[in-house]
């Protein structure tokens, strides 16, 4: 028993450091995901070797020291998306009829789900100003045509690779792009929007390719396009919201990249993992579905809807439009080791395309 705890931590330890290794092939990026799932049995060996043997060779001390210290930075990765941690995006004291209200529902809908009526009656629940549904094709685009009841303006790009988008807006549209930033099958989307108070927002859906096995063997188109929206979102005059399935975690080192890139903030800090990913195995669930805001945007609500037969979790967030200066000075910055990574992968793509 005792040598079977020493090989379990051992294995687990290695495997919570391995994603600090820069390689972009997937299994070593995919490390990165699982931090509460490798802490948790890792807490149980640590303490069910204090309770069951005497530690008194070298070899159980640095055990028993390294266990410790992976444990440490397994919370300290995490906490953030604890109510340990300070709000990263402040809570709004507004009403929320307030006339900068802006509330969002975003779902990836797994493009073979068939429950579409499920999903339908969760908008007309929620009723949001902004529907962005990703993985959606032309039998989806068809379900949700009672939508344009209610939704006068849209962006249509359904695809049968499972990168299709649908948006719908009770806002007026003023611009709107489909973007194939990256890859020639994988779109964007950026749109910009019209309150009713007049103010214009810039919006960007993302559902960029996971480095994932049957996907790709790498990250980095994944994180290239990350990259390329957090700068367009850094340089943006209006108010910005970044918002989809990212095929990343909230904790990565390629999310805090784009966090730092774009200024932007993410809601969930201080309030929950809001995991959306998988919906089907509660022991493997991580938060892959996100919203980014900028500094001008207080948070009214935020929540992570049932499942309606997909296997991901649909995301809902109440946003109003309250600039605040405290947010604006504490929001992320970018170094120069940033802007040279993120030159580094554009760089290494645009090589291999020549």
């Amino acid at each position: 028993m005792q040598n079977l705890l020493l090989i379990l931590g051992a294995v687990l330890i290695v495997f919570s450091w391995m994603h600090l290794i820069r390689y972009e092939v997937w299994w070593i990026r995919a490390a990165d995901f699982p931090h509460l799932q490798l802490a948790v049995p890792l807490l149980v060996i640590f303490v069910a070797y204090l309770i069951w043997f005497d530690i008194d060779s070298p070899k159980e001390y640095v055990f028993i020291y390294v266990t410790a210290i992976t444990l440490i930075y397994h919370l300290y990765r995490i906490r953030p998306y604890t109510r340990l941690h300070s709000h990263q995006v402040l809570s709004s004291e507004k009403e929320q009829k307030s006339g900068d209200g802006l509330k969002l529902l975003i779902f990836n809908v797994f493009m073979d789900n068939t429950r579409c009526d499920e999903f339908l009656q969760q908008v007309y629940q929620y009723n949001p100003d902004i529907v962005l549904a990703v993985e959606t094709n032309q039998h989806w685009m068809n379900k949700l045509k009672p939508l344009e009841k209610i939704y006068a303006y849209r962006v249509s790009c359904p695809l049968e690779n499972t990168y299709g988008m649908l948006f719908y807006s009770r806002f007026p549209i003023k611009h709107k792009e489909i973007n194939f930033l990256v890859q020639d099958d994988i779109p964007s989307l950026y749109v910009q929007l019209t309150l009713p108070s007049k103010r214009v927002i810039d919006l960007y859906g993302v559902h960029p390719r996971p480095p994932a096995p049957g996907e790709n063997n790498r990250s980095t188109e994944r994180d290239v396009e990350l990259i390329q929206v957090g700068k367009r979102a850094k340089v943006a005059t209006n108010p910005v919201i970044v918002a989809g399935d990212l095929n990343d975690v909230a904790w990565s080192h390629t999310t805090r990249l784009f966090q730092r890139l774009s200024g932007l903030l993410d809601p969930r800090i201080g309030r929950g993992f809001f995991n959306t990913f998988n919906a089907k195995y509660w022991l493997l669930r991580w938060p892959l579905d996100h919203v980014f805001v900028s500094h001008h945007f207080k948070l009214i609500d935020i929540e992570r809807l049932p499942n309606c037969g997909s296997d991901h979790f649909p995301m809902f967030a109440h946003f109003c439009y309250e600039p605040d200066p405290e947010a604006k000075e504490n929001k992320p910055q970018a170094e120069a080791s940033d802007y040279k990574e993120a030159s580094e992968k554009e760089q290494q793509l645009e090589e291999e395309k020549a």
